[in-house]
């Protein structure tokens, strides 16, 4: 049982995304042309926003959004300890200064009490992470920062179609940046990114700033970066992403069968909380015997990763991240327990019933 199978995601759509490549090939335009316009359209509309800008990776959409938002060197923006490195890269290739904040210990995901606790006056921006499929409580977040002119750009690499209290992630804030990473709910077939934006204006300075500062050819005015979601990866992704709600379905109809499979035992599924639409990009779970645990999942053929298992300041680059002005002993508590199970749409029923019956045995054993 693999952790993930992206060749059974493709052949699901193969004949389709066969055409669309061979569809760009006969134009022989590769960058910034009518695919990448068709599918920032069609994303924006998904997603219920007024603009979308297709960038190279979810790490450039940061970058992007928090440069077209003039934040840079000098300037604080604040985000999660447990997230991935790279939402703290994507901060840092700005020229400002990352703090870390800690998270909910139940649901994982920002704890505005916290945040609060991490904010100074050189804070420009805060960028939480719906991590694993689930947003964070955007509502006491933007509440944090009401009135102090600080940006919200929200992490949504994990959480196509994700919502609170009916809004979907992305929409949220100022901006919302988006991986298309292969593994993600709406995957590429190699790096991709966006920012999505109810802003007009910011977002034509987006589109300027992801080539180069460019507003006409070669007039340039701004100081930019080349940052440019391809022609390929766009055809890509217009196939998928109408599929992209009945997949969403699809994980958590298989999440649910692992709720049920773990309600009896000592191993605790991070909840889906209250007010949110969780697409499960990942199925998480916590034991304090999580080595034990692997080993008996890894017996019955059952392959599971850490969504992870350093935090960000316990990585050496990132060590004097550790002197915040905040507490991180939830984040630092998580890396500990968590565990990730096997969960992607295209599990057959077969493979959702060995999964899930192997997760109980062994749960049982630890």
């Amino acid at each position: 049982m693999p952790f993930v199978d992206l060749r059974a995601a493709t052949a699901a759509r193969r004949g389709a995304i066969d055409a669309a490549i061979a569809e760009i090939l006969d134009a022989g335009w590769y960058v910034l042309g009518d695919a990448g316009r068709r599918f920032e359209a069609a994303f924006a509309d998904w997603i219920g926003a007024e603009q979308a800008v297709g960038v190279a990776s979810g790490t450039d959409a940061i970058e992007v959004a928090l440069r077209g938002l003039g934040i840079g060197p000098g300037d604080e923006v604040v985000t999660q300890a447990n997230t991935c490195v790279p939402t703290v890269a994507g901060i840092e290739r700005t020229g400002a200064i990352p703090v870390l904040c800690d998270v909910d210990p139940e649901g994982a995901v920002m704890d505005p009490t916290s945040l609060a606790g991490a904010l100074s006056p050189r804070t420009r921006a805060v960028v939480p992470v719906h991590l694993y499929g689930q947003c964070a409580d955007t509502k006491a977040i933007r509440a944090v920062v009401e009135g102090r002119g600080i940006h919200v750009v929200e992490d949504c690499a994990q959480a196509h179609g994700a919502a609170f209290q009916g809004e979907l992630a992305g929409t949220m804030g100022t901006a919302g940046a988006f991986s298309f990473y292969p593994t993600k709910n709406l995957g590429a077939l190699g790096d991709g990114g966006a920012i999505v934006t109810h802003d007009a204006s910011l977002a034509e300075r987006l589109r300027s700033l992801r080539q180069y500062g460019q507003v006409d050819r070669y007039r340039h005015v701004l100081r930019g970066v080349n940052s440019r979601l391809d022609e390929l990866q766009a055809a890509v992704l217009s196939v998928r992403l109408p599929g992209l709600e009945e997949a969403n379905r699809r994980r958590a109809a298989i999440a649910n069968a692992y709720f049920e499979a773990l309600s009896d035992t000592a191993v605790r599924p991070l909840p889906a909380l209250p007010s949110r639409r969780h697409v499960f990009h990942l199925f998480v779970v916590r034991t304090e015997s999580r080595e034990r645990l692997r080993a008996e999942l890894a017996k019955r053929g059952v392959q599971t990763l850490i969504h992870y298992p350093i935090p960000v300041h316990r990585h050496e680059p990132y060590a004097d991240l550790a002197k915040g002005p905040v507490s991180l002993k939830y984040s630092e508590r998580l890396a500990r327990e968590i565990l990730s199970l096997p969960l992607y749409p295209e599990m057959s029923d077969a493979q959702v019933e060995h999964a899930t019956h192997a997760a109980a045995e062994a749960a049982a054993s630890t």
